[in-house]
């Protein structure tokens, strides 16, 4: 495992067409940006274990009426994040 260090604001280049930047640090917490090609998968762990192992990780219809109502990411995308695995795409960091 590679093992690096970054500031907010710097970023990391996986394969030249990733990017991880550091979006936010506070206390224990660090947000990561990703910016990769739609093409390219990009989960949080637990939801890409989720994944491999068939798991339904989408609730009922009812519980993710107001997610869904969010232009900024898909219907799945909707459910999953109303499930606490929110994995979005949006626009490029700038």
């Amino acid at each position: 495992m590679l093992v690096l260090s970054r500031k907010k604001d710097e970023s990391i280049v996986i394969n030249n067409d990733i990017t991880i930047v550091v979006v936010e640090i506070r206390g224990d917490k660090v947000r990561l940006g990703v910016e990769a090609p739609k093409e390219v998968p990009v989960h949080r762990r637990e939801v890409f274990d989720a994944i491999a192992r068939g798991d339904d990780v989408l609730p009922d219809v009812d519980s993710s009426s107001a997610a869904l109502s969010s232009p900024a990411i898909g219907v799945a995308d909707s459910a999953a994040a109303t499930a606490g695995l929110d994995d979005r795409r949006s626009e490029p960091l700038s």
